[in-house]
């Protein structure tokens, strides 16, 4: 399987517990704060402290735990590419070099 969707595997596997920790909402003050830890590494230092908030806020508010927000934020950043630079065949030259017959 390839490792990109081995992630999305995992982040299924997460959402799962987010959801079941519904059912009893003390969980969630427990379960929150490792979620946010768990975004923050798995999604990247520089998109993790967005991820990490965002999953923090939705693990700990009643009723929105249904929400998937790790399978959300693998489509945005591993499927869609949301954020990367882009990868051009016209990149950037520099002209100072290029010599001219």
């Amino acid at each position: 399987m390839e490792r990109k969707y081995k992630k999305l595997l995992k982040c299924m596997v997460l959402d799962a517990i987010g959801m079941a920790s519904a059912a009893l909402p003390v969980v969630d003050v427990v379960w929150a704060p490792i979620a946010a830890s768990i975004s923050y590494r798995m999604f990247g230092e520089k998109r993790g402290k967005y991820t990490s908030v965002i999953t923090f806020i939705e693990e700990i508010l009643p009723v929105t735990d249904v929400i998937p927000s790790f399978t959300i934020f693998w489509f945005l950043f591993d499927f869609l590419g949301v954020g990367e630079k882009a990868k051009t065949a016209n990149s950037p030259v520099d002209t100072d070099f290029i010599e001219i017959n």
